[in-house]
């Protein structure tokens, strides 16, 4: 007889997986098997055989951006490692970006104890809503996914902060102080590497006389930027073969911005292959968004990435994704658009 210890996927209730990964863990302290709800079919499922095409290759480096050098005297030689990167990659890591270690510890240790809360608390923020400034829940969507994601994340909306700090979790108590701060240095670091990635791409931003005339300038715009940080929590799987913590996708707004803790997972599509990101401590790994791919016109690339996951360990990880305004249309940038480049 199963232990009482154990979940059996045959009987447990939809319900149940509706209320998450984490859930499994405290309705039961062992989970021998992947429940069916959370199998990928063969073809989606990660691979460990090196015989085929599209195995993950070991030992991959993303492109390293040293923060200090793009604001030092070395700013055009990284603008150009930095154009190669989106070019090439679709991402690269930040190193010494000015954002304190106390700052990023403190952001992936508060969530981390978020969702070690109990699920009564946990469950305050659940809701079918997509639009929801305030979401937990775990797969894309609880209601509408055939096969879930080995991941609970909770979502929060962030700009105007004013507006949105009120409705974010009260519980841990710190939560809400040090997630402000992680958004405010967040956004600044956006800023920061957009102006640069416009300058990569050989667009100049308006002077001030220009913007007197009502011409446009995008960094401007982003001052108003849409900002969304997503905090995930991948916990240790008996089958990680199985299921993934998040199928292959690409990130929707202009740039997106990735804290993880030291436990890997992340994976990229490169060359028709998936490579997996060896975490750097307290380094941040960006990625071109889809809006940021349609705005070059091309030139720098959304790329597909997915997330494993693991036996041993649990992972947390928080993404900031950054935009225009949700009112805003994209379109590529003039600029960009000649003869030789023609809209794409």
């Amino acid at each position: 007889m199963p232990s009482a210890m154990t979940i059996k996927d045959d009987t447990a209730p939809e319900i149940q997986y509706q209320k998450g990964v984490k859930q499994l863990y405290e309705n039961g302290e062992v989970l021998q098997r992947v429940p069916k709800k959370y199998i990928f079919p063969p073809s989606e499922r990660s691979s460990t055989n090196k015989e085929e095409p599209n195995v993950a290759m070991q030992n991959f480096q993303l492109p390293i951006i040293d923060f200090a050098d793009l604001i030092g005297p070395n700013r055009s030689h990284v603008l150009q490692s930095l154009a190669n990167a989106c070019e090439k990659y679709g991402f690269f890591q930040v190193v010494n970006h000015s954002i304190a270690d106390e700052v990023v510890r403190s952001m992936l240790d508060v969530n981390e104890r978020f969702f070690d809360l109990p699920l009564e608390e946990r469950a305050k923020y659940m809701t079918t809503d997509m639009r929801a400034p305030v979401r937990y829940g775990t797969s894309f969507s609880q209601t509408k996914d055939t096969v879930f994601c080995w991941r609970d994340f909770l979502k929060l909306l962030s700009h105007p902060l004013s507006d949105f700090i009120p409705l974010w979790p009260s519980s841990p108590v710190d939560f809400r102080e040090v997630a402000a701060t992680y958004a405010e240095e967040t956004k600044h670091l956006f800023l920061t590497i957009m102006e640069a990635i416009l300058e990569s791409l050989g667009i100049k931003e308006s002077n001030k006389e220009e913007e007197t005339e009502g011409k446009d300038n995008i960094l401007k715009d982003f001052e108003n930027c849409s900002h969304m940080m997503v905090a995930n929590f991948y916990p240790p799987c008996p089958e990680p073969n199985l299921t993934l913590g998040m199928p292959p996708h690409s990130d929707y707004g202009f740039l997106t911005l990735l804290l993880q803790d030291e436990v890997e997972g992340l994976q990229i599509q490169f060359q028709g292959k998936w490579v997996t990101i060896q975490p750097i401590p307290n380094a941040f790994i960006v990625n071109v968004g889809d809006h940021l791919e349609i705005f070059s016109n091309g030139k720098y690339k959304s790329v597909l990435h997915r997330v494993l996951v693991n036996e041993m360990k649990s992972r947390v990880s928080v993404t900031s994704l950054h935009s225009l305004p949700f009112n805003c249309s994209i379109r590529p940038s003039p600029k960009l658009i000649n003869e030789e480049n023609p809209k794409r």
